[in-house]
């Protein structure tokens, strides 16, 4: 599916992705169709019992910081499942083939780009 979207899409260098999709995949995306998978890891929060010396003063706060604090990328990635998951049959992997899946997931992104393109119509 992938090489016939490098025909299509040429320009295209980089992709955003989940961790999910590191390893064997990011490797086989650079070296066959030379995408640059970039992985949009989600904060982690440091445990506590951290070892330092005794003089040293430790931040408290900017190692456990409070709050919202938004990560560069990673809402496009989670706004983009948001979408997928709307449709309810794409909410578990009821699929049994991975074409089956990709038919439903392109399906869903049509649906969204047509809303957008003509929105619902208003009645009173």
């Amino acid at each position: 599916m992938l090489e016939s979207v490098k025909k299509l899409l040429p320009r295209l260098k980089l992709i955003w992705a989940d961790s999910h999709y590191g390893g064997t995949f990011r490797t086989w995306a650079r070296v066959i169709l030379g995408w640059e998978i970039q992985i949009v890891k989600a904060l982690t929060v440091p445990k506590r019992g951290l070892l330092v010396y005794e003089d040293e003063e430790v931040d408290w706060d900017k190692l456990f910081p409070k709050g919202f604090h938004p990560q560069p990328r990673r809402w496009v990635v989670e706004r983009t499942f948001s979408w997928i998951i709307l449709w309810r049959r794409l909410c578990r992997d009821h699929e049994g083939l991975p074409c089956s899946s990709e038919a439903l997931i392109k399906i869903a992104m049509s649906a969204r780009m047509l809303h957008l393109l003509k929105p619902s119509f208003f009645s009173y």
